[in-house]
């Protein structure tokens, strides 16, 4: 892949179509402005010369802000600002790294695990939780934090229900958010967004 970045700019495809690429080990973007049909057949043909093959399902033309675009985790395409309304370009997580972090959040307190200490449960889930958080803090991250949060301390009630033995409503009614966030020290997600001026969403 290094060898095909540099021999882009190398050829003059970069300065002479305003086509500029960003990429993360095997993964990247033509960035363009209408020429975008030229930079893609240029991009096929040095990609055969290197003897490396182009992934057509993933590979697409996107032309934004009408369409969006995921790469490295976020969605790149039309967000609006909390303050004005207005529209712009951006980034938030997408969707399927809500999907993905739900999921580990569902297996990390699935029944089978009943028999570790709620302290050591609620620190695996913060330092996934912030992990998570860190690297997705870019643009408008409130739903997602929200969503997330809402999923994890779902799951974390009926993990303590399971390991306490209780059930129903009123089980669940033994863990309520006070208990999780202030007496275990769940991470709260939404709260993380105070430090991130443009999170507002």
């Amino acid at each position: 892949m290094r060898r095909f970045v540099l021999g882009w700019k190398a050829s003059g495809h970069e300065r002479r179509l305003d086509a500029h690429i960003v990429n993360y080990a095997d993964d990247f973007v033509i960035c363009c402005r209408g020429t975008a049909g030229e930079a893609g057949r240029l991009m096929r043909r040095m990609m055969r010369r290197l003897k490396l093959t182009v992934n057509e399902e993933k590979t697409r033309v996107c032309r934004l802000p009408q369409d969006e675009i995921d790469f490295l985790g976020y969605t790149i395409g039309r967000c609006y600002s909390p303050r004005t309304g207005r529209s712009y370009i951006g980034t938030r997580p997408s969707k399927k790294s809500e999907q993905a972090i739900c999921r580990e959040v569902s297996a990390r307190t699935h029944r089978r695990r009943l028999l570790k200490d709620a302290g050591t449960m609620v620190g695996q889930l913060n330092r996934m939780l912030r992990g998570w958080a860190n690297y997705f803090r870019l643009g408008p991250v409130s739903k997602a934090y929200r969503s997330i949060d809402a999923h994890t301390t779902r799951r974390l009630r009926r993990w303590l229900c399971g390991k306490h033995q209780k059930t129903g409503t009123r089980g669940i009614g033994c863990y309520p958010d006070e208990y999780l966030y202030e007496v275990l020290g769940l991470t709260r997600l939404p709260a993380l967004t105070r430090s991130l001026p443009w999170a507002n969403a």
